[in-house]
Order: C-alpha cells, then sequence, then structure tokens
C-alpha cells in the first residue's frame, strides 16, 4: 500500500470527485482581483463558473465591452493561475 501525505491525499481525493468543479468555482471569486486587477473586481457584481464557462455580471456597460475585447485573455489568466484548463468560454452578462 503506498504511502501519501495528507495533502496528496486530500488533492487526489478532490480530482477523482465531484468536488473539484465546486471548489474552483469558489476559487475564482478569491483570485478574481489578483488575476484582473481592483479596479475590474470593484465593479464586478458576481462571478461564477459552470461547466467551464465564466460567468461575469456587472451592471457597468463601459466595462462590459471591455470585458468583452479581453475574454481570451481572462480565459488564458485564470487557466494559467489553476494550471489547468478550467475555463473554455466566458459570457458577460
Amino acid at each position: 500500500m503506498a504511502q501519501y501525505s495528507l495533502g496528496d491525499a486530500m488533492k487526489k481525493f478532490i480530482k477523482q470527485s465531484n468536488l473539484r468543479n465546486g471548489l474552483r468555482a469558489v476559487q475564482i471569486e478569491e483570485v478574481w482581483e489578483e488575476v484582473m486587477g481592483k479596479t475590474i473586481a470593484k465593479y464586478t457584481d458576481k462571478i461564477e463558473i459552470v461547466n467551464q464557462t465564466l460567468f461575469i455580471k456587472t451592471q457597468i456597460g463601459s466595462l462590459k465591452n471591455e470585458l468583452m475585447y479581453q475574454k481570451p485573455l481572462i480565459i488564458e489568466r485564470i487557466n494559467e493561475k489553476f494550471g489547468e484548463k478550467i475555463i473554455a468560454t466566458v459570457v458577460i452578462q
């Protein structure tokens, strides 16, 4: 029987379970400001991940336009931050 550290065992369990997507959904809120900056984070109302789609909600029209142009960059930054492809598309609402 192989021996794992507690951290390695937890990572393996999360990777094999359905908890992974739920954890990513919570983590995105925590890293959003770090990835996109304080100004964008301040005016973003809600961020959520559903089936590799990042939903960004904001009431600011000019921010919506800016985010529309930055979709590929947002995908790249978030995937890079998590070290895997967790976002495939971005929807601005």
